[in-house]
């Protein structure tokens, strides 16, 4: 019976027990040849993606917007021998140079870059400039809500803790971050910090998420000459872009990440050192965060064109035949960018529409799988709307309850939104421990976890129903898995409670 089981379950002794101590990881609320040829095969205009957050309205993209990429100068990148800008026409790289067709039509050691992607006619790009900061939900100009990519190339000033939590909420509201690191002690400018450990500083310690939120830790040494290899696999848009296929990249002074999947599921190696595979020695490597995605690459030796202002040793590693490194900055971008989907995404029809089964689940235990009861028109909480809700935890033992559904996103959406409705109430005390959980994330066909969309807790206990929204535009053209899950602990009781979900595409 629907309603039966939840009468026994939430009563008034699991919520007046003592609470043993416990520890619990709580994840924050909302969850990467020649220039010429490069451009000749670059794709027709393609639809930015829509980044949808608790604290951002959401945005609508035309089929005509441009995809928008800043690339930071403000944390030293052009100190010492370093020349990592697009161009000197700061924050506007076209006020240099309206036109440019080659690399030196800017001047800068990653020129190339930023000219490949302005030669296609599908981006708009931006500089943000020495002494700007990074925010994000502000009226800035440079804001990176503004922006659908941010690259941060061999950053050589520590963030500040705002800044870090801007990045962050960028990528787990929708955004694409494009980190670049280069090997051990290249503190350019000498004030204690170098690329590999300000990178490793904005996983740590970022006010969103310090538990290795992307899934990857970069490694404290210098490689000093290698050149990698990419993985095969035919399917991966970051390998197999627009920009042409990538075969391997190069080091020339650099580092590599050790993976950590069990930290976060979605984590990819890309392009690995010599003899190395798996978890270790990957020296480019993918992940996603809430609703956006991250690439990191292990070396700034790549994406260095020659070219730059006067002064600088620099080093053409763009066009070096010992790896792609061209197409792989380019496709990277575009896949951050969402230029791309992503397995099997592209092309198409899309019917706008909401494509969940059940979505309010008045149909009772139709359509979602789950642990039996989680589905109930129980009066012990109230449904957002009709009578029935998704009733998770609430025990006040150790118990864990989980409910999904799958569901085929149509390869020509240019939007999917999922949203619905939590109703968190706890009788916990704590305001600085989460022991109970509810984790949002994106399953594939074959179970493994794509996406941690969102974690709550005990802690983001509320009088009422709290609208939640996601974009899983990236996921056009795949099948997946939508799940929560609620863990409780051992005694004090919290009642996740879900209503009125929807996947909304278009």
């Amino acid at each position: 019976m629907l309603g039966l089981r939840r009468s026994t379950r939430h009563t008034a002794t699991h919520r007046t027990t003592p609470h043993r101590p416990a520890t619990a990881r709580l994840a924050a609320l909302t969850a990467v040849g020649a220039l010429g040829a490069l451009v000749a095969g670059a794709a027709a205009p393609a639809t930015a993606a829509t980044a949808v957050g608790t604290a951002v309205p959401q945005e609508t993209a035309t089929a005509a917007a441009p995809l928008r990429v800043l690339f930071d100068n403000s944390k030293a990148e052009t100190a010492g021998n370093a020349d990592w800008i697009i161009g000197t026409g700061q924050p506007d790289p076209l006020t240099q140079n309206a036109s440019p067709a080659t690399e030196k039509d800017w001047t800068g050691a990653i020129s190339a870059w930023g000219v490949a992607l302005q030669r296609t006619g599908r981006y708009a790009l931006k500089t943000l400039p020495p002494g700007g900061t990074i925010t994000y939900g502000t009226t800035a100009t440079t804001d990176l809500q503004n922006f659908d990519t941010f690259v941060l190339p061999e950053p050589n000033v520590r963030l500040s803790a705002s800044e870090k939590t801007a990045v962050m909420k960028f990528v787990q509201n929708g955004g694409g971050l494009f980190l670049v690191s280069d090997h051990a002690d290249a503190d350019r400018n000498n004030d204690g910090w170098d690329a590999l450990e300000i990178i490793n500083d904005l996983m740590a310690d970022n006010g969103v998420d310090n538990t290795d939120p992307f899934g990857f830790t970069l490694d404290t040494g210098t490689v000093q000459t290698d050149n990698p290899r990419a993985i095969a696999d035919t399917a991966d848009p970051v390998l197999n872009g627009t920009f042409g296929k990538v075969t391997g990249s190069i080091i020339r002074s650099g580092t590599t990440a050790t993976l950590k999947p069990a930290d976060n599921p979605s984590v990819k190696g890309l392009v690995y050192r010599t003899g190395y595979s798996g978890n270790t020695g990957a020296f480019f490597a993918t992940s996603t965060f809430g609703s956006g995605r991250v690439a990191v690459w292990g070396d700034s030796s790549p994406i260095d064109d020659g070219t730059g202002q006067s002064g600088n040793t620099l080093y053409d590693g763009w066009n070096d035949t010992a790896g792609t490194n061209a197409a792989l900055a380019l496709n990277a971008t575009d896949w951050l960018s969402k230029a791309t989907t992503g397995g099997g995404g592209g092309g198409g029809t899309c019917t706008a529409g909401q494509l969940l089964a059940n979505p309010g689940f008045e149909s009772g235990d139709t359509s979602w799988t789950g642990s039996a009861g989680v589905i109930t028109n129980d009066t012990g909480r109230p449904a957002r709307t009709g009578a029935y809700k998704a009733w998770l935890s609430g025990y006040g033992s150790a118990h864990t309850d989980t409910l999904s559904q799958t569901v085929a996103i149509p390869a020509g959406c240019t939007t999917a939104t999922f949203g619905f409705h939590t109703r968190i109430d706890t009788a916990e005390t704590t305001t600085t421990t989460a022991y109970d959980t509810l984790k949002v994330q994106v399953l594939n066909s074959g179970g493994t976890v794509l996406s941690t969309l969102a974690t709550y807790s005990n802690l983001n206990a509320s009088s009422g129903y709290v609208q939640r929204s996601f974009d899983l535009a990236a996921y056009a053209g795949q099948t997946v898995t939508l799940k929560f899950t609620g863990a409780e602990g051992s005694t004090l009781q919290t009642s996740f409670v879900i209503d009125d979900t929807a996947l909304t595409v278009g």
